[in-house]
């Protein structure tokens, strides 16, 4: 109004506000492209603390948009966040994959998933009006992710690159030995040092693969069906339990999550039906809520991360991370449009479309995914080759083929 001096008319209003929102997802999958690219040009520690500038750049101006009086800014600087954050959730559960020893990859990879949500609690708290979401402090509620970006450039330079990325990547074998060192110890990095050098020499100079190629490559095909599958199952969030993962298993974990949210669904969908007969069935279907989200972060929450840096060697794995971060911006988008119709036309069944969901994606892990507990990235791939190329690939077939990935074990 100050600057046209004529009051907005509703629906350009409306329109203004869904493209402040909404440019958050496709900065998302922006930020999902490029992230392998960028792991793979400034190596994984590299690309985060570029990604950081990034983040700082969309925080000012979304801090002086209201200042300026320009909704333009608050639009770009909410761009720019959603390509920080596409950036982040492909890089840094790369990163953590990568320098993760075997027994702890799966806690250290699902951590990026716990910390996800802590952060996105600690915005929803100081988002409340009674805090910094009001009409005076919102400005300095955009702001505020700077702070993390900050403190990442402060820590992070004194962390060491990754070593596959080192040694695989840029054939640095000395930088390889001090970050493993500085990761392991000195007495004990020998063990990380070998495994890595099979796979080095398993892929036998082959450089990181496009995204698109990797549609085109037999050797990776159920790796890739997996990782679409389970991110496009990976729509909603919960409380992520990571302690378990190292201890039961990946796929007894996904799958046990995908099975209890199929039975609270079924569980809601009674209780959403009858609730208006008895006064307590209210209670029930907000605690079938609350354990479906539960159940979500049991199982499919974090392990999804876990398992796409576990699927691949160091040659797919960039590309596999932006194929997943795209389906999964794409999914999210698609899904947050469509819910409202399923509501309507549904009505209190419309968590029947998740236990199918749930259901259909159980049965595929359960019978696709062998468990990577503990195993190396070579032996889960040697797991997958029985798929790809089947049980009865003649001896001859196999046998080239393992010399090939395996390079006769070193």
């Amino acid at each position: 109004m100050s600057r046209y001096h004529k009051k907005l008319n509703p629906d350009l209003l409306t329109f203004l506000w869904s493209v402040i929102a909404s440019i958050f997802s496709l900065g998302g999958l922006c930020g999902a492209l490029i992230g392998g690219s960028m792991a793979i040009r400034l190596g994984r520690k590299g690309a985060l603390l570029m990604n950081n500038i990034i983040a700082i750049l969309g925080s000012i101006l979304m801090g002086i948009s209201f200042p300026t009086g320009m909704f333009e800014l608050l639009i770009i600087g909410r761009f720019l966040i959603g390509i920080n954050s596409g950036i982040g959730i492909c890089v840094q559960p790369l990163y953590l994959g990568e320098v993760a020893p075997k027994h702890l990859r799966g806690g250290m990879a699902m951590g990026s998933s716990i910390f996800l949500t802590g952060g996105i609690l600690t915005g929803q708290i100081i988002g409340l009006r009674e805090l910094l979401g009001g009409e005076t402090y919102w400005p300095l509620l955009l702001s505020s992710s700077c702070f993390p970006a900050f403190a990442q450039l402060v820590f992070l330079p004194w962390f060491p690159e990754s070593p596959r990325y080192l040694l695989i990547d840029r054939g640095d074998e000395l930088s390889c030995v001090k970050a493993l060192k500085r990761f392991h110890g000195s007495l004990q990095y020998q063990m990380e040092m070998e495994d890595i050098q099979r796979e080095c020499f398993a892929l036998n100079g082959e450089k990181s693969k496009k995204p698109w190629q990797l549609f085109t490559d037999r050797g990776v095909r159920w790796q890739l069906i997996t990782v679409i599958v389970m991110t496009m199952g990976q729509q909603l969030s919960g409380i992520n339990a990571g302690l378990l993962i190292d201890c039961v298993g990946r796929r007894f974990l996904i799958v046990g999550g995908y099975l209890l949210m199929t039975l609270w669904s079924i569980v809601l969908t009674f209780s959403l039906t009858y609730q208006e007969l008895h006064s307590w069935v209210p209670y029930v279907s907000m605690t079938s809520i609350f354990a479906f989200i539960l159940s979500f972060g049991l199982g499919p929450g974090g392990i999804t991360n876990t398992l796409t840096a576990e699927l691949f060697i160091q040659s797919s794995r960039p590309a596999a991370y932006m194929i997943g971060g795209a389906i999964s911006w794409i999914s999210f988008f698609t899904i947050g449009m469509l819910f409202p119709f399923i509501v309507n036309g549904l009505k209190q069944y419309c968590f029947l479309v998740f236990l199918v969901e749930c259901a259909v994606v159980a049965a595929f892990i359960f019978v696709v995914i062998p468990e990577t507990k503990n195993k190396s990235f070579l032996e889960i791939k040697k797991e997958f080759h029985k798929l790809n190329f089947g049980r009865n690939t003649k001896e001859k077939e196999t046998e080239l083929y393992e010399r090939r990935q395996l390079h006769d074990e070193f």
